[in-house]
């Protein structure tokens, strides 16, 4: 094991905190063990992580993703993707591999939501032709991969694919799953933030298509910003 993912499980174990682990752990819903270290404290960890033991080479990088993520606690898979977020060097075409690697064994929207916007989504921006995988994805067997087709366009602003992101939408809107329409929503309330009017119209065209909670959720800034003026 790699020096910087002794120091990273030894760091949580040591300032677990027992009853904060426990309320995580009924938070997220998970069978899955907690320390109890939470953001600012596991971001200080892993500041100093980093500092004591610094990643030099793209195999080192993907080592110890791969170490902290296979960790039998929640934070350790927090940690492996500290690591992979914050090596934005090594983020070539070839990371795409690893990253679904991931999210395939993600199992809840924390980690997900997180491989999904800040690790994917970047590629994909990178890298149009993964769009290709993108619309696979919404055609996945596996819900929390339908999810990360629609979030990875999350953060693209002003350069979202809107005919992929429309595509996939629709695509989807018929599910009950929560999770889909809640990010159907969440996608198109992010997008409201760089053309209002285009969602406006998608939501208005689209009504008899979309969930109740998706619509909520599209229009949630916008129904606040208008309340404001």
């Amino acid at each position: 094991m790699q020096p910087i993912t002794n120091y990273i499980k030894s760091e949580l174990k040591q300032h677990g905190d027992a009853t904060k682990a426990r309320q995580m752990q009924a938070y997220m819903k998970t069978d899955q063990p907690f320390y109890g270290v939470q953001s600012k404290l596991r971001k200080q960890i892993f500041r100093e992580a980093i500092k004591k033991y610094p990643i030099t080479s793209r195999e080192e990088w993907e080592t110890v993703i791969i170490e902290l993520w296979e960790g039998t606690h929640r934070e350790e898979m927090y940690q492996a993707l500290e690591v992979a977020e914050r090596y934005k060097i090594y983020h070539y075409e070839s990371a795409w591999t690893l990253f679904e690697t991931l999210l395939r064994s993600a199992t809840n929207w924390d980690t997900v939501d997180w491989l999904s916007s800040n690790l994917i989504g970047q590629l994909v921006f990178k890298y149009r032709h993964f769009e290709k995988q993108l619309e696979e994805w919404s055609e996945d067997k596996n819900f929390w991969v339908r999810r990360a087709s629609l979030l990875a366009h999350l953060k693209h602003k002003e350069k979202t694919n809107i005919k992929l992101l429309s595509q996939t939408i629709l695509k989807l809107a018929h599910e009950k799953e929560f999770f889909i329409r809640k990010a159907i929503g969440w996608v198109l309330r992010q997008y409201s933030y760089t053309d209002p009017v285009w969602v406006i119209q998608f939501v208005n065209k689209y009504e008899d298509k979309l969930s109740g909670l998706s619509k909520r959720e599209a229009l949630k800034a916008i129904n606040r910003k208008s309340r404001l003026v």
